[in-house]
């Protein structure tokens, strides 16, 4: 199988004042790029009366990831570059009122530009083609790397 494994992991904490439940909630989880940020509240450590917003946000690098997912052939990737905007972009179209009418509307500018996979995302479906020694002559067949994604049940 040529599937990516993901990991090592880095939490990162940030935090300001603001009032809630010590629950923790998921804000991005990005299947493509291993990443997953979290939000809880938590006691401040200078001021006891006070609740500070902790982010955690974990990354998993992926082990002998290819420059190209889909081609098992391509170079194993050595950089890997995380941002924000596109980790927490939300390209699903959403329908909101403007003037009595409903327009759709998408929360994202950069949902033009092609998400950068660092692994496989389960959900979707990855194929490549490999050649194929076939009575002495090299043709090329169609694989499937995600089985679970392309075929129904």
């Amino acid at each position: 199988a040529f599937l990516t494994d993901c990991g090592i992991a880095y939490p990162v904490l940030a935090g300001y004042p603001q009032n809630s439940g010590d629950d923790e909630h998921v804000l991005v989880n990005n299947k493509c790029q291993c990443v997953t940020v979290t939000s809880r509240f938590v006691p401040s450590k200078d001021n006891p009366d006070e609740e500070i917003l902790e982010r955690n946000i974990r990354i998993l690098v992926p082990l002998k990831a290819r420059e190209n997912i889909s081609d098992p052939m391509s170079p194993l990737r050595t950089t890997f570059v995380y941002r924000m905007t596109e980790l927490c972009r939300k390209c699903d179209p959403v329908e909101i009122e403007l003037g009595g009418e409903i327009h759709q509307a998408q929360q994202s500018n950069f949902c033009d530009e092609p998400e950068t996979c660092y692994t496989y995302d389960r959900d979707k479906c990855y194929t490549t083609t490999f050649p194929f020694l076939y009575h002495g002559e090299i043709r090329k067949v169609p694989a499937v790397l995600t089985p679970a994604s392309c075929y129904a049940d």
